[in-house]
């Protein structure tokens, strides 16, 4: 079972684990400090965590990754960009779709916000595929709009409007 809470202490090891993969962060922003430490993951929880809309992963009363939902400011105010992330040994078992799900569910019902958009790498067909099984439609292609590793990357930009 999939369930969606808050960050703790005990997350922080694992937090270190699994972000300290490249597979895993190969498409999530730069932000994440590379290499990831335990001041890191302790920042994350105590205080990064408690910016947005922000959930623990949990499957199975293991830390299994994290999804959040970042409202915009001023005029963006009722939109909000959806990001995820499962640990390597998680991929591929549905774990991303069900909590995609479970945190639109959550803010179109329990904020104001009336679109979550998601911007995805140009590679990572695997996140296309979450958010497509979860109603979020293509909106555009915004090409090289990413630099990383050295390299220029399309960022498909997918959303889901609350009717």
């Amino acid at each position: 079972m999939i369930m969606l809470r808050d960050f703790n202490q005990d997350d922080i090891k694992y937090l270190v684990k699994f972000l300290s993969n490249k597979n895993v962060t190969k498409y999530l922003t730069s932000r994440i400090a590379d290499p990831y430490t335990i001041q890191d993951a302790e920042w994350w929880v105590n205080t990064g965590s408690k910016i947005g809309i922000v959930k623990a992963i949990e499957v199975e009363n293991s830390l299994a990754g994290c999804i959040s939902a970042i409202p915009g400011d001023y005029e963006s105010n009722r939109s909000a960009e959806i990001g995820y992330w499962i640990e390597e040994n998680l991929w591929g078992k549905g774990i991303a779709t069900e909590s995609v799900q479970k945190m639109t569910s959550y803010v179109f019902t329990n904020t104001d916000i009336v679109r979550l958009f998601a911007p995805v790498f140009s590679p990572n067909k695997k996140s296309m595929n979450v958010l497509e099984k979860c109603g979020y439609i293509k909106e555009g292609v915004l090409k090289k709009s990413i630099f990383k590793n050295g390299e220029y990357i399309d960022e498909y930009l997918f959303a889901k409007i609350n009717s």
